[in-house]
């Protein structure tokens, strides 16, 4: 009778973490940066299908980077927890800290189980108070880890070298505008062979821009900018930038923005959150 491989905890859990940070990290930077007003997130994302930032509830947002229909079925799984629990208590009982612990909970127990992979995902969730003192952002990794973030923070693809470009150029505070240029040159920094700067300008409808802002009068404070509005708010950068939108003619007054919705989601094939 043969015996069983043999493998000791600690390296199936190596292993089983550097499978997780290869499939994140092939994927591309999401950036989330608190400014005045609110939080902003930006993504290099030319689909228009495919989102990687979402609402979750009316002051609530999630992001996430890595297997699309992995941190898909976590996000619908999140929206219909926080419905469940804003019907049956009150819609002040859902906070984006309780989000998190149950995400933190569902992904510890995937990269736990030694029945099925670990998630290639990683995750923001930010709610936003009346102040911008209140305002939350956490980062969970593919393992249940949970990092309070403050001021901004990057997850996926060349992480290390966007959150080193904002480090030293982020301002507490900021306009949207503002935040919204400095997320934008941070995702198109990069560096070359010899490690000299070989920045890019990312071309407008490459980005998939969303924002919480807390002086919306509505409920809901999510809101997605469309590249009109992009246009407006990144101004000048170039002349890839300046190309007219399909089916918009020069001149035409930009389009308003508009709210995610949520409300044909397909069921979650993702472990329950519990």
């Amino acid at each position: 009778m043969s015996m069983p491989f043999y493998v000791s905890p600690e390296q199936l859990m190596k292993d089983r973490a550097d499978f997780a940070r290869k499939g994140i990290a092939r994927g591309r930077s999401v950036v989330a940066v608190q400014y005045g007003d609110g939080v902003l997130f930006v993504s290099e994302n030319p689909s228009q299908a495919l989102h990687k930032v979402s609402e979750i509830y009316d002051r609530i947002a999630f992001a996430a980077v890595g297997r699309y229909n992995e941190f898909e079925n976590l996000r619908i799984a999140g929206v219909r927890l926080a419905d469940m629990r804003g019907y049956a208590y009150d819609r002040r009982d859902v906070t984006g800290r309780g989000l998190a612990n149950a995400y933190a909970q569902t992904l510890g127990t995937i990269f736990s189980s030694g029945g099925e992979k670990p998630y290639e995902v990683e995750i923001f969730v930010a709610e936003i108070g009346d102040e911008a003192a209140d305002d939350q952002l956490y980062r969970l990794t593919y393992d249940g880890q949970v990092a309070d973030e403050h001021g901004f923070a990057v997850m996926g693809g060349a992480a290390d070298v966007v959150a080193s470009y904002l480090k030293e150029r982020y301002v507490d505070g900021s306009s949207l505008a503002d935040a919204l240029g400095l997320a934008v040159a941070a995702l198109g920094h990069s560096a070359n062979e010899k490690g000299d700067a070989a920045d890019r300008i990312i071309p407008t409808g490459d980005l998939e821009v969303a924002i919480l802002d807390r002086t919306r009068t509505r409920p809901r404070k999510f809101v997605r900018l469309r590249p009109a509005r992009l246009h407006e708010l990144l101004g000048d950068r170039g002349p890839a930038e300046h190309a007219p939108e399909p089916g918009v003619e020069p001149g035409a007054e930009p389009g308003a923005d508009v709210d995610s919705a949520d409300d044909t989601d397909p069921p979650p094939l993702a472990p329950p959150i519990a």
